[in-house]
């Protein structure tokens, strides 16, 4: 098959000329726009969305794309307006410590969310007609519950895992808890559990789920293999991913995974880099007997998905650059096909990655401290981040010059960036997962369902040094002529009206083009 050669500022007039002429659909050409590393070169912060009193840990997007929803150590989850930066609604999510994982359930007009948290526990906030909340225990875990995931297109299915090494399927319906199994090391003299941080569903087949935790190997299920007469054990993988020369490696673990939209599956290792597999990469589900099947990473040369080294090994794509040591990091797929790869890191900045070839391309300021959530719009070419701080970041394509790589990518200290070096120490300095800053009496001194951003500092202005306006990164910006810096941000004007008036979109409505002028 043909590669589609790589969208330019030249084919992107051809686009528009074929758009013109009927040759391109609006939704084809907003999709291919949107993928477009022009694009990705021009996103800047666009809002600030202030209102947590703790670290936020957990960010995403509405199906509809029209709200953000968070979690914090304050306990408290916040659903926002992301372009007014307005909290349009804040509750306490019932839990004992801090919320890892907060998610709107799809097609339940935003009013079923779901969350896990520190205090080992998975619970369901329903909003009730008036605005009230009302929130239930679903499952316990025995250890800090770092992760859910929702089944694809279900309003009901969610699974869980948690430091306790147990993954659960939860029935919203019935507000019932399955006990699938509890994961357990491959080697050893004895048992020991596998204490998990990150699960993910397989797009493609939702009947297929990812988890990762304390050692080596991303294992792989299949739901449909569970006997829900509970005669047989379900705690055997389908099938494990790890790269070779991390076979044996008693010091890494896996803190993030996400499915491509053609099953790939992306892994991310504390103290060490992320991977992409394809489903051949596998080493099956007897690990004693696929030792002549090892994946091999060890290649100088960076290689695409599939590719076979000169050993004969497969090799997944590899992407460097980002530290992921001091938190558990998210990692995910950026643009409409899962053109891009996203990443926090410990020093404070989002890296992107193509996903073919792994080229780094962008790197932004996003955190004083560490970015630990990335997450894409479901529609548009836009971005929600979250770490230490107590605030949540709004990325969209809105500057007029194209950014550039600093030199020092890997040469930044992993405690604090560079341009914040010189901040005073401020209450963000002592975060942990553990710490429990926040007493009963602040919560209930906040009413539920009520608004309590601050709305005033929520502008998007680039006042905290982060580093990333077009000013103090105008010497990094690329020399582009002035002509084509406005034929750039034409065609950025052009995708977002196309996308505001695309009938098959479902981003919610409005003037789509305000975020990204």
């Amino acid at each position: 098959m043909k590669k589609r050669p790589r969208t330019s500022l030249d084919q992107a007039v051809v686009d528009i000329w074929r758009r013109e002429v009927g040759g391109l659909s609006a939704r084809s050409f907003a999709r291919r726009l949107a993928a477009s590393e022009d694009l990705v070169l021009r996103l800047d912060i666009y809002n600030k969305l202030e209102g947590h009193r703790g670290c936020v840990n957990t960010v995403s997007f509405n199906l509809d794309g029209d709200m953000v929803i968070s979690g914090s150590d304050d306990r408290h989850v916040k659903l926002w307006d992301w372009q007014t930066g307005k909290v349009k609604l804040s509750f306490h999510s019932g839990h004992q410590s801090n919320v890892f994982q907060a998610e709107i359930m799809p097609y339940t007009d935003d009013k079923s969310i779901v969350t896990c948290a520190a205090d080992g526990q998975a619970r369901h906030a329903q909003i009730l007609e008036g605005g009230q909340i009302e929130t239930v225990l679903l499952a316990k875990h025995h250890g800090r519950a770092h992760k859910l995931a929702i089944e694809p297109g279900s309003p009901h299915i969610v699974y869980t895992c948690a430091e306790d090494g147990l993954v659960q399927r939860l029935d919203l319906r019935s507000k019932t808890a399955t006990q699938l199994f509890t994961c357990q090391e491959v080697y050893g003299t004895h048992v020991e559990v596998v204490h998990l941080t990150a699960i993910a569903i397989d797009p493609r087949n939702p009947n297929v789920f990812a988890i990762g935790g304390s050692d080596e190997y991303a294992r792989v299920y299949d739901i449909r293999n569970y006997k829900w007469n509970r005669l047989h054990t379900f705690g055997r993988s389908a099938n494990y991913f790890s790269p070779s020369h991390l076979i044996g490696d008693a010091h890494v673990g896996i803190t993030g995974l996400a499915f491509s939209d053609q099953s790939e599956l992306l892994v991310s290792y504390n103290d060490e880099f992320i991977y992409l597999f394809t489903q051949e990469m596998g080493l099956g589900p007897d690990l004693l007997s696929a030792s002549t099947k090892s994946v091999d990473s060890n290649s100088s040369e960076v290689a695409s998905p599939a590719a076979v080294n000169a050993d004969g090994n497969v090799t997944p794509q590899v992407y460097k650059g980002h530290r992921n040591c001091e938190t558990v990091k998210g990692v995910g797929f950026f643009g409409p096909k899962c053109e891009y790869v996203v990443s926090g890191s410990d020093c404070g900045r989002i890296f992107i990655w193509k996903t073919r070839g792994g080229q780094l391309i962008r790197v932004m300021a996003a955190d004083k401290h560490v970015v630990n959530c990335v997450k894409p719009h479901p529609h548009i070419p836009a971005l929600a981040s979250s770490g230490i701080e107590n605030d949540i970041k709004i990325w969209t394509p809105r500057a007029i010059e194209r950014a550039t790589l600093p030199a020092n990518v890997e040469q930044v200290p992993p405690d604090r960036i560079p341009w914040l070096s010189d901040d005073v120490d401020d209450e963000d300095d002592d975060y942990s997962y553990d710490d429990d800053f926040y007493d009963d009496e602040d919560d209930d001194s906040e009413e539920e369902g009520s608004g309590d951003s601050s709305d005033e500092d929520s502008k998007g202005d680039d006042d905290d040094g982060d580093g990333d306006n077009s000013s103090a990164n105008a010497s990094e910006r690329g020399g582009e002529t002035s002509s084509n810096l406005a034929a750039g941000q034409e065609l950025v004007e052009l995708f977002f009206t196309l996308s505001a008036n695309d009938d098959g979109s479902s981003d919610g409505g409005g003037d789509s083009s305000g975020p990204f002028l």
